[in-house]
């Protein structure tokens, strides 16, 4: 057959209340998204595969593989409007991320009907009261994905502003065929943290991730100088497009380098207007929210500042403590010359190595001291 699989993977996980969002926990050293997406092409050859994310994600998603990646919205149907128009086969396989157990009988089940859309569900097994009454349990599906539709009829059934719950309901609001299959336990979906316990999920990785950062300003004259976001009492500061702030943009680096997320310019670009005069340390927070609810956890930081002037023995601490606070984490801060050599020696400015550490953060070990 040719099809096209598409993943939504654009949610804010606000439901499952948990630091890490759940399109981002790391199974094995692969965030879920890519898990899933990995798992459906290992059963089935598809034309190609297309996966929603959070438009601010967008990047990291494509630093990690080669599926096609499109912007998402804060609606499951305007994602899917989306991705739709990145598809051209004449079928599309559209499952949520938060169901990551597929298999192969189930594909297989799928694939083998012929209907505008085929629905996998399950049978309710307890008595259903509706109302305060009891209705028939036997007339109850409750519906799964993936579902299988012919992508000129979905596409046609979404040309509206009804806002349809699935695949399904939109092929029906325009009189499609519908068949449904028996679908599985292990397609349950990941809606809240206890729904973690799925055979398909192993724990995170121990891998321990190291990155480096490195950045050099020159002085300024009557400009403030800032250095880990403390006030250094001097009368010159560091010419830069934002605060010019060189710890904290080497330890961005750094910390950016271990997740393999890039660099400090990829998110904060020097000819955006928005960051002129940015405050560095805010700068820091965004990063670390970002490392944070995509699976990573920060251990320590080791930062040198290279400098002949200013003196930094009365500010070493004050940065250190400042930057521990930040990071929630043990954090040490180096001062050093350059021996009067160089650009440094000649005292034109001052350059920073950062080096950071980081882990997966272990959701696994967090869901069992839950249970």
């Amino acid at each position: 057959m040719n099809v096209t699989l598409i993943i939504l993977s654009a949610g804010n996980s606000t439901r499952f209340n948990y630091k890490v969002k759940k399109q981002w926990l790391r199974i094995g050293n692969k965030p879920l998204w890519q898990f899933v997406a990995e798992r459906f092409n290992s059963i089935f050859e598809f034309k190609k595969t297309i996966i929603t994310a959070n438009p601010k994600e967008i990047k990291l998603y494509e630093k990690l593989s080669d599926f096609t990646i499109v912007s998402g919205d804060k609606e499951r149907q305007l994602s899917l409007k989306n991705a739709l128009k990145y598809t051209n086969s004449e079928y599309v396989l559209i499952s949520d991320v938060a169901r990551p157990c597929i298999n192969k009988d189930i594909l297989n089940k799928i694939f083998s009907k012929k209907a505008d859309c085929v629905v996998p569900y399950l049978k309710p097994v307890d008595t259903i009261v509706y109302e305060n009454k009891t209705i028939d349990r036997n007339k109850i599906k409750l519906i799964q994905t993936p579902q299988l539709s012919k992508t000129s009829l979905l596409k046609k059934a979404l040309e509206t502003d009804k806002i349809f719950t699935d695949e399904r309901a939109a092929i029906e609001s325009i009189g499609g065929s519908i068949e449904y299959i028996e679908g599985s336990e292990k397609l349950k979906k990941i809606t809240y943290f206890k729904d973690l316990n799925l055979p398909c999920l192993t724990p995170p990785s121990k891998d321990i991730l190291t990155g480096n950062g490195y950045d050099t300003h020159k002085f300024e004259e009557n400009k403030k100088m800032v250095l880990g976001g403390i006030e250094i009492d001097v009368p010159y500061g560091l010419k830069a497009h934002s605060d010019g702030d060189v710890v904290i943009h080497s330890l961005i680096d750094a910390l950016l380098g271990a997740a393999g997320y890039g660099d400090i310019g990829e998110f904060f670009p020097d000819n955006d207007e928005k960051y002129k005069n940015a405050n560095s340390v805010e700068l820091l927070k965004e990063v670390i929210n970002i490392l944070t609810s995509t699976g990573y956890e920060i251990i320590n930081a080791d930062i040198s500042i290279i400098a002949e002037k200013p003196k930094l023995n009365n500010y070493k601490t004050k940065i250190q403590r400042n930057l521990s606070k930040l990071l929630n984490t043990q954090v040490n801060v180096k001062a050093t010359t350059n021996e009067k050599m160089g650009f440094i020696g000649r005292e034109e400015g001052i350059a920073v190595i950062s080096n950071a550490t980081l882990k997966y953060k272990d959701w696994y070990e967090d869901y069992n001291r839950r249970k």
